[in-house]
């Protein structure tokens, strides 16, 4: 049985061939932040709004320094065919590349398949990874169950915060709200990193307006 992925791990590294050639993952990310999801099966209906979707937001990854690639296990041909679909029934043309994982090699690496839920295709998975390469956020949704890219776009926002700012983001937060300061910055640092001060409500919760916003 594979053992899950856990936050902070390294994103196993993985050769496959996709809808824009083959690739090795770790190059593919080239110092980017990456979304890995996969679908259940190609020519499916919740899939299909979903990859049209992100195909949509193509612009919003973009800004944020972003690359996405998406999994079935289906083969390469069948990519092809059901992209067409896609742009015909959502609008938006397929513009990241689809991993073909037919042997499953990558779907298992990853922990794509719950077989208490269906043996034969993926679940809903999302992982973020960091430039770092390592896990950031997991994610799994039952097949039936399309996902929300704004939230992942949000939890982008927020992981990228933290890294660049060393701010935590609040229950319900959306870009360009109040932030805190995470309880490992002391308050000499704060002082540094935030001049114009902050709102002590405890002195563990230090709230600060979104930096750079």
């Amino acid at each position: 049985m594979t053992q899950a992925l856990l936050i902070g791990d390294e994103a196993p590294d993985f050769e496959a061939d996709t809808t824009e050639g083959r690739i090795r993952f770790h190059d593919y990310i080239d110092g980017k932040w990456a979304v890995l999801f996969s679908h259940p099966k190609d020519y499916t209906p919740v899939c299909t709004t979903e990859l049209g979707y992100t195909a949509m937001l193509k612009p919003e990854f973009e800004a944020r320094n972003v690359k996405v690639i998406g999994l079935s296990v289906d083969p390469l041909d069948a990519h092809a065919g059901w992209a067409r679909d896609i742009e015909e029934t959502q609008g938006h043309a397929v513009n990241f590349p689809m991993i073909a994982d037919a042997d499953r090699n990558v779907a298992t690496l990853y922990g794509m398949i719950h077989p208490n839920a269906d043996d034969t295709m993926t679940v809903r998975s999302v992982y973020i990874i960091g430039p770092d390469k390592k896990v950031k956020l997991s994610l799994q949704y039952p097949a039936s169950t399309g996902r929300n890219f704004n939230e992942i776009l949000r939890v982008i926002d927020s992981l990228q915060l933290t890294a660049k700012h060393k701010v935590a983001t609040p229950v319900n937060w959306n870009s360009g709200e109040d932030v805190i300061i995470v309880p490992a910055v002391s308050n000499e640092e704060a002082k540094e990193r935030f001049p114009d001060g902050w709102n002590e409500v405890k002195p563990y919760l230090r709230i600060v307006p979104q930096p750079g916003n």
